[in-house]
């Protein structure tokens, strides 16, 4: 007789897949405001799914970080710590800095020309208007970029955290005047890598990473009374 109790049942985990990115998205374009409540009886109507679901995919987006629990409260939306703000995008200006140098030494044609793809992604999903898509194709560009630079061990460390990279990057996405700028600072580390010119590469990414970040700190001071 056949055991079965080791046997992965395959539509649950793709639903709670389903449910957790769906989550994730909703989070990171603001159609859950940080600080607002998640209640689980409204989540299973809107998302289409069992409670124990809607409770696995708030655990895991409380790891994430992107959920806090509440005492008396609740699940509800994490609001970013402006100190722990600070220490990812100084890890981010460092590390990518570092990697921005790298590939201006070392990367092949072939990498290059994979980067360039990347960045022309990027640039039509900034034109689509829509932040989960430039946030995917901000994410393909700079693991393209860190490939390129042959920094994996700094790529798994920035991906340890591109969920609330990403949470913050949703709020710069969304502040006015953003989109402009940022083309130009991502163009001027392509054009540094393309001219092999490692310091400028280096230089050029870690003002990309401070530009978005003066951007994230005003958005996270509270308000003056």
């Amino acid at each position: 007789m056949q055991d079965d109790t080791l046997r992965i049942d395959r539509s649950a985990k793709t639903l709670r897949t389903l449910a957790l990115e769906r989550m994730r998205e909703a989070i990171m374009d603001f159609h859950f405001q940080p600080g607002e409540r998640l209640v689980e009886r409204p989540l299973c109507d809107q998302l289409g799914v069992s409670r124990s679901v809607v409770r696995e995919v708030l655990r895991q987006l409380e790891a994430e970080g992107l959920v806090q629990m509440i005492p008396g409260h609740g699940p509800a939306v994490a609001r970013p710590d402006l100190g722990r703000t600070d220490e990812i995008y100084e890890l981010r200006a460092l590390l990518e800095g570092i990697a921005a140098r790298a590939c201006a030494l070392s990367a092949t044609d072939g990498q290059l020309a994979i980067l360039e793809h990347a960045l022309s992604e990027l640039f039509e999903a900034w034109a689509s208007g829509k932040p989960p898509a430039v946030m995917r194709a901000t994410t393909k560009f700079y693991d393209a970029l860190f490939e390129a630079a042959d920094k994996r061990v700094a790529w798994e460390i920035v991906s340890g955290l591109n969920v609330r990279i990403n949470q913050l990057r949703s709020m710069t996405i969304a502040s006015a005047n953003r989109r402009e700028p940022a083309i130009a600072e991502m163009n001027a580390i392509m054009n540094a890598i393309r001219a092999r010119k490692p310091e400028e590469a280096e230089a050029a990414a870690r003002r990309h990473v401070e530009s978005a970040w003066k951007i994230a700190r005003t958005a996270l001071q509270p308000p003056v009374a």
